[in-house]
């Protein structure tokens, strides 16, 4: 694969032209040992550090079509071809068991007993069509941006005074998290709160998943991407709006918030990025935590400990050698337990939904994401978003604090990644508007706890509208 996407002009990092194939064509080095010196948290995603970041302050927004062009946004549906759910059923049916694992936890990965429940029920009761058919109920749309189609949802409210929003979606998921939340925040009054309350919202899918473009070349990263979606805000006439966003989406958000284009008020995040320095340092190097943590910062450490000593193994496959995982595109249960194995308690949530237990995801909730990535095939072209970042940026640790200056809200949910302490997100954002914690949710937010989100929605950026 090509390298040398990204090229250092007047302090600045540009993009170069990319080029992609029409939309029925996109449906239809490093070592490990120099990996590994990376370290897992720079492994995991490393971002462009805050002097880097703030030269692309400077760069002049690119010249793109505007929304009189009728070129410019063009309506997308989408209808899966029923030989390929016939397939998928087939293939579901066909699959060759691997022996149980030898423990009886999920230290070994993700547990058979799951995933033969979850494959009888993908290839029996599962029905996609009623997916599909939410999708396209509501307004979905195309637009090229960069030489690159990307697709977003866009719900307008009701409501004359609402606040525009753009939502960004993380690995393993897709717009399909930010479904439940379109009505509540777009028809507030319909749902609890008042006009007040009213967004507009606009949900991207990334580039290299569900029905955006898929890259053909290096250069679409988090940098690339938060200057493509302040295109897209500015297309649709936005000229004042916040972010919202958790995993992947956080950083593109927080990068957005560093780039600041105008128009960009605030933004909210429930996977905040507040790691001190002293802790991030002592984390990649597998240390033991600096003294005088609270019982709050140490709890999010051990949080973190684990999860960068047992849980990164996706991230690492994926930022050092994505286009190895075959297997993932050939197998749709292969793709489902490499989806699954994403963090361990949202993994474990997941478990107790197939074993008849539903907390916030249903079995059609999770077995719809996973069929997006399938019948889009890309299990690879969404994993190459890791590879872009962790080889065409300069490495700094995933939840590294950043110096985010514009308004931010943090919702620190306790069975994410890691629950961000205030303390922490105090001094990560000199404008924290708005924190709130809970005793419940995981790596999800919008789309397991979607009352809660909702409602901090709201909150967040009431000062802001």
């Amino acid at each position: 694969m090509p390298c040398a996407p990204i090229a250092e002009e007047d302090g600045a990092f540009k993009m170069k032209e990319k080029a992609d194939g029409p939309l029925d064509e996109r449906h239809a080095q490093m070592s490990r040992r120099q990996g590994l010196k990376l370290g897992a948290a720079s492994i995991m995603a490393s971002l462009l550090p805050v002097p880097a970041l703030s030269a692309t302050q400077t760069e002049s927004a690119p010249k793109e079509k505007t929304m009189a062009d009728n070129a410019a946004v063009r309506p997308f549906h989408f209808e899966a071809p029923q030989a390929d759910l016939t397939d998928l059923r087939k293939r579901i049916s066909a699959t060759k068991w691997p022996d149980r694992e030898q423990v009886t936890d999920a230290s070994q990965g993700v547990q058979l007993a799951t995933m033969q429940k979850l494959a009888q029920y993908w290839a029996s009761e599962h029905d996609w069509r009623k997916c599909e058919a939410k999708i396209n109920a509501v307004p979905n749309f195309i637009t090229e941006i960069d030489g690159l189609d990307i697709h977003f949802i866009h719900v307008r409210s009701k409501h004359e005074n609402a606040l525009p929003m753009i939502v960004t979606h993380g690995w393993p998921g897709s717009i399909i998290e930010q479904m439940k939340i379109i009505g509540p925040l777009t028809n507030p009054t319909a749902h609890g709160g008042t006009a007040a309350d009213a967004f507009h919202l606009v949900i991207p899918s990334l580039p290299g998943y569900g029905f955006s473009g898929k890259p053909t070349a290096p250069g679409w990263n988090p940098v690339s991407i938060a200057k493509a979606w302040a295109t897209l805000m500015q297309r649709l006439g936005y000229t004042k709006y916040v972010a919202q966003g958790g995993d992947w989406g956080n950083a593109i958000s927080e990068v957005m918030a560093l780039q600041q284009p105008p128009g960009l008020l605030g933004m909210h995040t429930n996977m905040a990025a507040t790691v001190p320095p002293d802790v991030s340092k002592a984390l990649s190097a597998g240390g033991a935590p600096p003294a005088g943590l609270s019982p709050e910062e140490k709890h999010a450490w051990d949080q973190l400990d684990d999860f960068y000593k047992n849980g990164l193994g996706y991230a690492n496959e994926m930022a050092l050698r994505p286009q190895t995982l075959y297997g993932i595109v050939d197998s749709p249960v292969g793709l489902a337990g490499w989806i699954l194995d994403h963090d361990i308690r949202s993994y474990q949530m997941i478990v107790r939904v197939f074993e008849g237990k539903p907390e916030g995801l249903s079995r059609d909730d999770v077995l719809d994401n996973i069929t997006l990535y399938w019948l889009t095939n890309t299990a690879i072209s969404s994993a190459r978003l890791y590879w872009d970042t962790a080889h065409n940026l300069p490495a700094g640790g995933f939840f590294d604090a950043r110096g985010v200056k514009l308004p931010v809200g943090v919702s620190a949910f306790a069975e994410e990644i890691y629950q961000a302490p205030k303390s922490w997100a105090e001094k990560a954002y000199v404008k924290l508007i708005h924190y709130n914690k809970f005793p419940k949710g995981t790596h999800f937010a919008a789309w397991e706890q979607t009352a809660i989100f909702v409602s901090e929605m709201r909150a967040t950026f009431k000062s802001l509208r």
